[in-house]
């Protein structure tokens, strides 16, 4: 499965790019996560709705047309370890690549949540988008885990 990850913001603080690494290495070659950068909107004064636009055309510049289209945003759907693992092993037998995109610190503009083929949600709570990065990689590989038989799963 190949998975690319597009998320605003760059320059990381170590311990999101240490944890993400953490969990990027322990994946098998077969399951491929991409990490690609976006710079969030600079911050000078304008209203949220409209740094998300910014973010939203520099993130749709990044998409690919043939590739389904996860947006995490708290209002998305809860999902569960298990059916994220559920739907990992269902879109593995499918040809079509995923892109799973993180907003910035002010989330993804409407028009971007609207073009997502799902929302998911990790969970009612609001999180640092930086966070989101380490929760996102640990979920990847527990989900794979949970497909592969592996031992890391334990609930």
């Amino acid at each position: 499965m190949r998975i690319r990850v597009v998320a605003v913001g760059t320059r990381m603080p170590t311990w999101v790019s240490d944890g993400v690494y953490e969990y990027h290495k322990r994946l098998p070659r077969d399951f491929t996560v991409d990490w690609l950068e976006i710079p969030p909107a600079k911050r000078s004064g304008e209203q949220p709705e409209a740094l998300k636009a910014k973010e939203a055309a520099a993130i749709t510049r990044q998409l690919k047309a043939d590739n389904r289209l996860v947006a995490l945003d708290v209002a998305g759907e809860i999902i569960s370890t298990e059916k994220l693992a559920s739907r990992f092993q269902q879109w593995q037998m499918e040809p079509q690549p995923l892109t799973i995109i993180i907003g910035g610190p002010d989330g993804l503009s409407d028009g971007l949540l609207s073009q997502a083929d799902q929302c998911w949600s990790l969970g009612r709570i609001t999180l640092p988008h930086p966070l989101v990065r380490v929760i996102l990689a640990e979920q990847l590989y527990r989900a794979w885990s949970i497909n592969a038989n592996h031992p890391y799963h334990r609930a």
